[in-house]
């Protein structure tokens, strides 16, 4: 008799250690959010839930960032060097005269460098080329405008235009795509405290991160002999958050 007992006890306990063990096991859901027992500092049982939210906010630009550039190629590097200034004072002068105000404008790089002939045996220094490029920041509606201004008075090459956000605008976007990221967290983790027949009860903890993108303009229209001028048409500006959220749940 005492060895038909033990025969029986042993499957019974491990039953119950695998029951036990599906008690315990965290309630998954899609999106990477779970419910789990955690393990209190006083030694008691808690549960918490974490999930994943997103939130994302879109706007007109309120900002331009243009950069240009002047050229210049000469057979010394001081030559290029002057005309390269030169070129630069009447483009400012002009942006000036445009109400382009000098806080606006700002070097971007400035750089000579020799250029070399390759078509014999040993390289052949033929020239210097200097450029100053500039970074412009005006408001979107006057980005075409300043283009022509500054084409027509020095700069020749036109590298990007970007329609972005200024710091304040940014800062308010950035806010109402996080409570939007929020409260996308607490639907979901209402819903999955509901099927677990828990109750939110407090934030444990929160991250987060995401950013803003903004919209390249990378050609432009040339002003034709006609006296066309250049026109943008930028698109919206999208600003993004995502957070994490542990939530305590009973």
């Amino acid at each position: 008799m005492q060895r038909t007992a033990r025969t029986l006890v042993l499957p019974i306990a491990l039953a119950a250690l695998v029951l036990l063990a599906g008690c315990l096991a965290p309630l998954q859901a899609d999106g990477g959010a779970n419910v789990q027992n955690d393990q209190q500092a006083d030694g008691t049982l808690g549960r918490s839930i974490t999930v994943s939210g997103n939130g994302e906010v879109t706007a007109d630009a309120d900002l331009a960032v243009l950069t240009v550039a002047v050229t210049a190629t000469a057979s010394s590097a001081d030559e290029a060097r002057a005309q390269v200034a030169d070129r630069a004072a009447q483009m400012r002068q002009a942006l000036r005269d445009a109400n382009v105000s000098d806080d606006d404008v700002s070097t971007a790089y400035f750089q000579i460098y020799p250029q070399y002939d390759y078509s014999k045996e040993h390289r052949n220094v033929t020239g210097y080329q200097a450029v100053h490029a500039y970074t412009i920041e005006v408001s979107p509606d006057r980005a075409g405008e300043v283009v022509d201004v500054a084409v027509g008075n020095g700069a020749d090459q036109v590298q990007s235009v970007a329609f972005t956000l200024s710091d304040e605008a940014r800062a308010d976007l950035r806010a109402e795509a996080l409570n939007a990221a929020m409260d996308a967290a607490k639907t979901d983790a209402d819903t999955l405290a509901s099927a677990a027949n828990l109750s939110i009860v407090g934030v444990h903890s929160v991250s987060t991160s995401g950013g803003f993108y903004p919209v390249d303009a990378r050609a432009y229209e040339e002003a034709d002999a006609a006296g066309g001028s250049t026109s943008f048409e930028p698109g919206p500006v999208t600003v993004s958050a995502s957070v994490t959220v542990t939530y305590e749940a009973e």
